[in-house]
């Protein structure tokens, strides 16, 4: 294990069996191996009796972490943590796992009990090689990696790019729109990344992801929503934008084809589980027609089960608002 994930370990008093990580110690310093323990002067019995007393917890075969810490993480965390202790060699999270760590929204499930983590390119040293980690191994420069939580991971901006390179262009957008959605990188950083990776497997899609992305885009849902839309050979559409008639403002609104006076609303099972709810926008969406409008609604199901039935839907309101236009 290299110093930068080594936890410095001191044997206060035997009796006790105080460990106490030393003011130096860096990132991981909560986690532990036993070949660690061991260099700091702890025999197979004492990290025995330790862990029996409570102290260390067992994360994985070889790899403990104080119990304080595993009391206030949550099992990918803990998972990630001994991942990299058990890697070494400036090893950091990465791809779903930091997307995870960052707070970021996922269209898939990350794989089940798999940690993922990038090790840095000429890294000393081998690792136990488990089912339960996937290293992989890449340039990791100084501002691609940060710190949150005590979790060395990769930045948001080289998480999205890693996640855009390797997964579908739907899940790339995903997570692409999020990270800007929540203000948590910008485009700048997103391109900037990718001018480092550009000869990376992956980073033509990538790069799609980041032309494609767009801060307005506030859930999953609509995320992929833009994603049929763009396949589905619809203009692009405007997002969250306030219509209304003669008498002002009626609602803010999904999408709008402002030239083809028609709006599409992305309907998700809360929208109408509270009926007093569900009255509004039916009262809302015959203010909206009144004005002018063509309103389209679509489910999470009906979009991921039939997309090209909901771009019909579409294309027939266009048809629709084309008809009443050339008729007025």
């Amino acid at each position: 294990m290299t110093a930068t994930h080594s936890m410095s370990v001191a044997l206060a008093r035997v009796g006790t069996m105080r460990i106490d990580p030393l003011p130096e110690t860096s990132r991981l310093a909560d986690v532990v191996t036993t070949a660690e323990l061991r260099q700091a002067g702890l025999s197979s019995a004492s990290i025995r009796v330790l862990a029996r007393r409570g102290r260390l917890t067992l994360l994985d075969r070889g790899v403990y972490a104080r119990t304080e810490l595993a009391g206030r993480c949550d099992e990918s965390t803990l998972r990630l943590v001994s991942a990299l202790a058990i890697v070494g060699g400036g090893a950091v999270g990465s791809h779903y796992d930091a997307a995870l760590v960052h707070g970021l929204a996922l269209l898939d499930r990350p794989p089940p009990a798999v940690s993922a983590v990038t090790r840095p390119l000429g890294a000393i040293g081998g690792w136990s090689r488990r089912p339960s980690i996937r290293v992989h191994t890449s340039a990791l420069p100084a501002d691609q990696v940060t710190i949150r939580g005590g979790v060395p991971v990769t930045s948001v901006a080289r998480t999205v790019v890693d996640l855009a390179r390797t997964t579908s262009f739907r899940a790339g957008v995903v997570v692409a729109d999020s990270a800007l959605y929540s203000r948590k990188m910008s485009k700048a950083d997103l391109d900037g990344v990718i001018a480092t990776c550009r000869h990376w497997p992956g980073i033509n899609q990538a790069r799609r992801a980041a032309d494609f992305c767009d801060r307005k885009s506030e859930s999953p849902f609509e995320s992929i929503a833009r994603v049929a839309f763009h396949e589905g050979g619809l203009p692009r559409p405007e997002l969250q934008v306030w219509v209304g008639g003669d008498d002002g403002p009626i609602g803010r609104v999904d999408f709008l084809w402002r030239q083809k006076r028609t709006i599409g609303e992305a309907d998700g099972a809360i929208k109408y589980a509270d009926p007093d709810r569900a009255r509004q926008q039916l009262h809302r969406d015959a203010d909206l027609r009144d004005a002018g409008f063509e309103v389209v609604h679509f489910s999470w199901r009906e979009l991921t089960a039939s997309p090209g039935q909901v771009i019909g839907w579409i294309r027939a309101a266009f048809a629709r608002a084309d008809a009443l236009r050339t008729a007025g």
